[in-house]
């Protein structure tokens, strides 16, 4: 007999993986809209320092995201890259993200994090080559349980 506890561990990957695909999405539209004008924003100039670095970020990490494709490192980059922008660009306009309109980035930085330690879930492009480091290959025999 199931549990919902493993009804839901179950459904674990593919939660994971519409996560992915759906920050992918929006960091992609992101960088589509600070790189090209795209849904109403205005385009960065061309070589500006941060802001068309990090729209480049933006398009190119969303999309590896979206399509699972090197996951963990582009979301890795992804979230130092909104890292930066938080403690660089916003947070001089007020210490909490409420105060200095960050909160955008603080989001995106821990979802990406977040992408990076749980890793990409179903429907990845990552899955068609295989684990690169064999952890995915092992049991769960090193896994221990932490009470709080």
């Amino acid at each position: 007999m199931f549990t919902l506890y493993t009804r839901l561990n179950h459904a674990r990957p593919y939660a994971l993986g519409l996560f992915r695909i759906v920050v992918g999405l929006l960091f992609t539209c992101h960088g589509l809209g600070s790189l090209f004008g795209a849904f109403g924003k205005e385009s960065v100039p061309v070589g500006t320092w941060p802001g068309w670095f990090a729209a480049v970020i933006e398009l190119i990490g969303g999309i590896l995201v979206l399509l699972g494709l090197g996951t963990r490192i582009a979301a890795f980059v992804s979230s130092g890259a909104m890292a930066y922008a938080y403690f660089v660009v916003h947070q001089s306009d007020g210490l909490f993200p409420i105060e200095n309109n960050g909160e955008l980035a603080v989001v995106f930085c821990w979802s990406f994090l977040l992408i990076v330690f749980t890793g990409p879930g179903a429907f990845a492009l990552d899955a068609l080559y295989g684990p690169r480091d064999g952890v995915e290959n092992k049991k769960d025999e090193h896994r221990t349980t932490v009470a709080a």
